[in-house]
């Protein structure tokens, strides 16, 4: 068994992470914490251990030292539609630039 403060430092981690995800989705159920093997090996969890009340500890592709919240919607999606909205702009004006790359302005 790990030390027991780096478990209850790990718990709150995951308490506040699990506050700030239910606080900015609250269309989602967070049901997990992510961890990387040698991180749940380091603390002393098991695979599909319940930490909190309806939250398990799974192992994850992560990096070691970082947890991440599972839950049950599509975060990929909120990017997805960010990208989607970016504009290629094209002006129509054209700019003279002096001749020897001086920069208008620009003092020697």
């Amino acid at each position: 068994m790990s030390d027991p403060s780096k478990v209850g430092k790990n718990l709150r981690a995951f308490q506040m992470a699990l506050n700030a995800h239910d606080r900015e989705n609250p269309t989602h159920t967070a049901w997990g914490i992510g961890l990387s093997h040698f991180d749940m090996e380091r603390l002393g969890f098991d695979e599909g251990e319940e930490i909190l009340p309806g939250i398990t500890i799974q192992t994850d592709g992560g990096v070691s030292g970082n947890f991440r919240v599972l839950c049950d919607g599509d975060h990929d999606h909120a990017l997805e539609q960010e990208e989607a909205e970016v504009v290629e702009a094209v002006s129509t004006q054209s700019v003279g630039v002096p001749a020897g790359g001086d920069e208008p302005g620009r003092t020697r």
